[in-house]
């Protein structure tokens, strides 16, 4: 279900509300448009923190190399909260043009993982995260569950391998040194994040 409010004072006041509560946490603006999805379900919100913890034992502890599990990403040089969105995962290498703003990221990652919630809007940010940058993403879908991985080509996006419970699969990142792919668990499919061979 969509909400139009035309009332500038309750729209601030609706805001302000989230805020206050903390349930703005993964809300966005895209191009002015106030977007408010559900808070993500207990087992998003476990996937994205498992994938970042994964991501960063398998690269090691390199300082240099700048990781989140949630970020704000703005195509903004100033007023940032006019367009924005957050990734569920962002690494950021070494020699990235983006700009650490403290409270957002003026440019986006080399590296994002987007996962799927009902009533979200993953697939639709995919032409934003061109033009900060992005240079590859990782969407994970859980119904059906499955991995895609996209590179960014130019000004357009490459669909480079799409990986099932049901496949032997493995995707493999050119940004990173990882390769990914799922693999059956006791509740419900992993994501295995291995060392790309050199």
């Amino acid at each position: 279900m969509a909400m139009v409010s035309l009332d500038p004072g309750e729209l601030k006041r609706l805001i302000r509300q989230r805020r206050d509560s903390g349930g703005d946490l993964w809300d966005e603006v895209w191009n002015g448009v106030y977007v408010m999805p559900p808070l993500a379900d207990n087992e998003h919100q476990r996937l994205g923190l498992e994938l970042a913890i994964d991501i960063r034992n398998v690269l090691g502890p390199d300082e240099r190399i700048q990781l989140f599990a949630g970020c704000n990403i703005s195509d903004q040089p100033t007023r940032w909260r006019r367009n924005y969105r957050c990734p569920d995962v962002a690494v950021f290498l070494p020699g990235n043009p983006a700009e650490d703003r403290g409270s957002h990221w003026f440019g986006g990652p080399d590296f994002a993982v987007e996962i799927t919630s009902r009533f979200d809007r993953s697939r639709e940010k995919i032409g934003f995260y061109a033009k900060v940058g992005v240079r590859e993403l990782l969407l994970v879908d859980r119904n059906p569950w499955q991995l895609e991985l996209y590179r960014r080509d130019g000004d357009r996006w490459e669909l480079v391998g799409r990986c099932r419970l049901d496949d032997t699969v493995v995707l493999s990142s050119q940004v990173l040194p990882l390769t990914f792919r799922l693999i059956s668990g006791p509740r419900r499919p992993k994501i295995q994040v291995g060392r790309a061979n050199p």
